[in-house]
């Protein structure tokens, strides 16, 4: 176990991607790995599309679920835009791993609004550490589209201090028995992107 400061993770999408499935397997993660571990999930409309964001902090003593702005040592999205939407919360040195994804809302979709067409420029411009690609398409390959969060998860897992086994047992814990092989594949494929 680290000794060092208080780690934050922020994962944001919209509702049914996967996000609040990512944040507790982080949070199972460093709870096995031997940290103080506190969480936060604002839901909004995930039922339907809506915004979505999740918050892990740990380490050796944390005092607040909540990831203070400006600090978080990564930010997972699986959705272009919400990357965008919170993309204040994370540090200046934080690692941002980024699915290109659109989810168009219903503003867009009605002609109230347009989606930007510079979205990775306005990625690249947003976060120095970027990783950015398909999280959907890497899991479709492994035969299920909804392993995308999993995908971005083992990416992810590159910036974090936890260790392999406390990853792997995470997930494990985290999803059902016939869908463990499927997960533990996803996370190590996105071990590979960087």
């Amino acid at each position: 176990m680290s000794t060092g400061k208080t780690k934050g993770v922020v994962f944001v999408g919209v509702g049914g991607q996967g996000i609040l499935l990512a944040s507790t397997i982080t949070a199972r993660a460093a709870m096995l790995a031997g940290f103080e571990v506190k969480t936060n999930e604002v839901h909004g409309m995930a039922q339907r599309g809506g915004s979505v964001i999740a918050h892990v902090r740990y380490g050796a003593e944390v005092f607040s679920p909540t990831v203070p702005e400006g600090t978080a040592d990564a930010l997972g999205a699986l959705e272009e835009i919400e990357a965008l939407r919170y993309a204040h919360y994370a540090a200046p040195t934080g690692l941002a791993v980024v699915s290109a994804t659109a989810v168009v809302p219903v503003t867009v979709s009605s002609g109230s609004a347009t989606y930007p067409e510079d979205v990775a420029e306005r990625l690249r411009r947003a976060f120095p550490r970027l990783v950015y690609f398909d999280a959907g398409e890497r899991a479709a390959a492994l035969g299920n589209i909804r392993a995308a969060n999993i995908v971005l998860l083992g990416t992810l897992s590159l910036g974090l201090d936890l260790p392999q086994e406390a990853w792997a047992e995470a997930i494990t814990r985290s999803v059902k028995d016939k869908q463990r092989d499927l997960n533990l594949r996803a996370f190590e494929i996105g071990r590979t992107i960087r």
